[in-house]
């Protein structure tokens, strides 16, 4: 994949960022940790060789370290809750989530991780219906 700079933001605007470098993997990950931390069946991560910038709001990060996880972490803002992206300065990468980028990135997940984890209830191959609202 290309060099890329992605621009994202948490929910409430307070924090802006852009992480910048080679997107290297985008993989759904269906872990209990991550279930946990997003509230939902899977998290949706890019995984970048490169470095993350704060435009606003740094002041307005919360960080959390699960103690028994060797990389584990969460990263959010403080105000809204929403997972931000985090360094990884020893790997020389960005963890961005992919819910709070701005724009449509250009490339697709490559993968389901911890597939064995996956909740029962959560992203299987069965067709359910759609609405492009809340139905009636």
């Amino acid at each position: 994949m290309t060099t890329n700079t992605l621009s994202g933001s948490c929910l409430c605007g307070a924090v802006r960022y852009q992480a910048h470098g080679d997107v290297r993997k985008f993989y759904h990950c269906h872990c209990k940790r991550c279930r946990k931390a997003t509230g939902t069946g899977h998290a949706s991560n890019l995984f970048i060789k490169g470095t993350l910038e704060w435009l606003s709001g740094e002041e307005q990060i919360g960080f959390y370290k699960l103690p028994e996880a060797e990389r584990f972490s969460n990263t959010f803002c403080s105000q809204c809750g929403s997972r931000l992206p985090k360094a990884v300065p020893e790997l020389g990468a960005v963890m961005v989530p992919a819910g709070t980028l701005d724009d449509e990135p250009d490339f697709l997940p490559q993968a389901r991780i911890f597939r064995d984890s996956r909740a029962a209830w959560s992203c299987d191959e069965s067709a359910l219906p759609t609405f492009a609202e809340y139905p009636e």
